[in-house]
């Protein structure tokens, strides 16, 4: 193997094996040592990528931001509906979560810091002003019943995904939360979006 994909291999070894330690114990309780362990690798390797288990989680912070934002653009550009859009962000999310380790490991980093770092910006209503942004495109555009209120909305949804997340992380290592996050979704839409886009959605499928 050359030596650039040796390093590129050794680099994600770590990186995974930093996110499943993260993951099931958090960041203050996860040591170099375990972390190198699962990695099986030697401090000298770690060293060469990492300066430090914050150097780490720094890494996987960014890997979730960055997936975050590839994944709203790509819906934005499918140019559907608000609502469609939002829909399938929150699926897909949540699709993504249960499969890759690394998005979770960065998902639970930068949750924590906001529970112990105070003013860092809160991603979770950075994610409500998001959701509530589409459901009032959706009002505009005459998809929502009369009286919906956008905000009331991103904080039931959000409030409701967190929760689901949390518990599905706990018993099922996240494996049930896409079905968790689609019940959530079947449940709120016929209060939200209005009979016509309803109809039109169900003709859709």
């Amino acid at each position: 193997m050359p030596q650039q994909d040796r390093a590129y291999a050794t680099r994600e070894a770590i990186l995974r094996a930093a996110a499943r330690e993260f993951d099931l114990v958090g960041y203050d309780r996860t040591s170099l040592t375990a972390v190198l362990t699962r990695a099986g690798l030697t401090k000298g390797a770690f060293y060469f990528h990492f300066a430090s288990k914050e150097a780490v989680a720094g890494a996987l912070i960014e890997y979730q931001h960055d997936l975050w934002v590839e994944l709203r653009q790509r819906w934005h550009g499918r140019e559907l509906d608000p609502l469609h859009t939002l829909i399938g962000m929150i699926s897909e999310s949540a699709d993504r979560m249960a499969d890759d380790v690394v998005l979770r490991a960065g998902v639970r980093l930068i949750a924590d810091r906001e529970v112990g770092y105070p003013g860092v910006p809160n991603a979770h209503l950075m994610w409500e002003k998001m959701v509530s942004a589409y459901v009032a495109e959706a009002g505009a555009r005459g998809h929502l019943r009369e009286g919906v209120d956008p905000d009331a909305v991103a904080r039931a949804l959000s409030g409701a995904t967190l929760g689901a997340r949390l518990i599905s992380s706990a018993t099922t290592g996240c494996a049930d939360f896409p079905g968790r996050v689609r019940e959530l979704l079947a449940l709120v839409l016929p209060s939200v979006a209005n009979d016509a886009w309803l109809s039109a959605a169900d003709d859709r499928r």
